[in-house]
């Protein structure tokens, strides 16, 4: 077995992908083709022109990956731009993240911002809003969205949209504050405060805040 070297980029560089150990980008790098790795760390300014498949994919700086990414573990504490699908078994945002296509994932935790052009799909959700958020479809088993509670809430709430806006929201059980969407459709509804729904179907519990506007309810 021929042991892989690692790819690491310290200044300004320019280098072909390929296969690797780690991948280490702490000064301002671009890779001009696919990436597989075990390690993927964007501490500055990276660019890849293509895929990265990793065990561990972590951008703490700004990162703008051009197709898909797969990998085990996704954790953007910076700011990254994914031009493909991302599939991953867990996905942390702590920073922005902005993905062309659709997010597949096991868990699926935010508490920064997000833009999914498609769809967003994962057992668990647990999302704080820190932002705008936005994804066109989110479905899931369980769905929580909560809105910060901390006193410099008010002071970002004034200053940021704290808001997360879905075409339709869909899944077992779903607990939602400061959420705008068209459809939401479930087993056990919680509408909390600040929300903005078109249409609730629900086939178990249903309750909503009075600080919350649904225009239609059905009961399925």
């Amino acid at each position: 077995m021929k042991t892989l070297g690692n790819l690491i980029i310290n200044g300004v560089g320019s280098v072909n992908g390929g296969t690797f150990n780690k991948v280490e980008i702490n000064g301002k790098g671009t890779v001009n083709s696919d990436i597989e790795c075990e390690r993927f760390n964007c501490n500055g300014t990276g660019t890849i022109h293509g895929a990265v498949k990793a065990e561990s994919l972590n951008i703490n700086g700004s990162a703008s990956i051009s197709e898909a990414v797969h990998s085990q573990k996704l954790e953007v504490a910076g700011n990254s731009s994914i031009g493909g699908s991302v599939k991953s078994d867990e996905m942390v945002v702590n920073g922005k993240a902005k993905i062309a296509g659709d997010c597949e994932a096991e868990v699926f935790r935010a508490e920064g911002a997000f833009k999914i052009d498609g769809l967003l799909n994962a057992e668990k959700i647990d999302i704080k809003l820190f932002g705008e958020s936005k994804a066109k479809e989110i479905g899931g088993r369980k769905i929580k969205v909560a809105q910060h509670r901390e006193s410099l809430f008010k002071l970002i709430k004034s200053l940021y949209p704290l808001k997360l806006e879905a075409e339709l929201i869909e899944g077992d059980d779903i607990e939602l504050e400061g959420t705008s969407a068209l459809v939401v459709r479930g087993k056990n509804v919680k509408i909390g405060k600040n929300c903005e729904i078109g249409l609730v179907e629900y086939s178990g519990e249903y309750e909503c805040s009075p600080e919350s506007v649904v225009k239609e309810l059905r009961s399925i």
